[in-house]
Parts: structure tokens; sequence; C-alpha cells
């Protein structure tokens, strides 16, 4: 009888690094659309003031502005941090 194959861990400190900046940088932006629908439900509301909604969508460009930065910087592109999760789909929606 043959011994199962071993699996072996890539512990390649540079693919290690990568694998923890997308990890981190998915979940930032799974946060980043969550905030930005519950805005935009706030706004269709009515809940907020004129000022309010400049703010938050001043913010909300900001927070964009900064998640492309950093990607661009760790050169992880927007589409690796879209996990697929199966039969329920993608993890994020489509970045316009």
């Amino acid at each position: 009888m043959t011994e199962p194959a071993k699996r072996r861990l890539d512990a390649d400190p540079e693919t290690v690094e990568r694998g923890l900046v997308s990890l981190v940088l998915t979940v930032v932006e799974l946060l980043r659309q969550l905030m930005e629908k519950q805005a935009l439900r706030r706004v269709d509301r009515g809940d907020l003031t004129d000022e309010q909604v400049e703010l938050i969508g001043l913010t909300l460009m900001r927070l964009d502005e900064r998640m492309s930065e950093l990607c661009e910087h760790f050169g992880v592109s927007p589409e690796e941090l879209n996990i697929d999760l199966g039969p329920l789909g993608p993890l994020l929606s489509e970045r316009r």
C-alpha cells in the first residue's frame, strides 16, 4: 500500500503576507460596501439632512479611493478580493 500524499504548507513569507493582505482588504471592502448600502437606505428613507448626505457621500468616496490605493500599493486587484462562495455566488458586489 502506498502512503497518502502529504500536504505541504506553503510557508513562503511573501505568499503568506499577500494572502493576509488580500484577506484584510476583502474584509475592509465588504464593510465599506455594507456601510454604503446602509447609507443609501437612510438617504432613500429621508432620515438624513442635506449636510449629512453630503458628508456621507464624501466619506464613501474617500474610502473607495483609499481602497483603490491600498490594492495598488499591495499589488492586489479588486477582483482578487471577491471570494467565490460557490452556490451563494460572489462575496462582494461589483465595484463601479
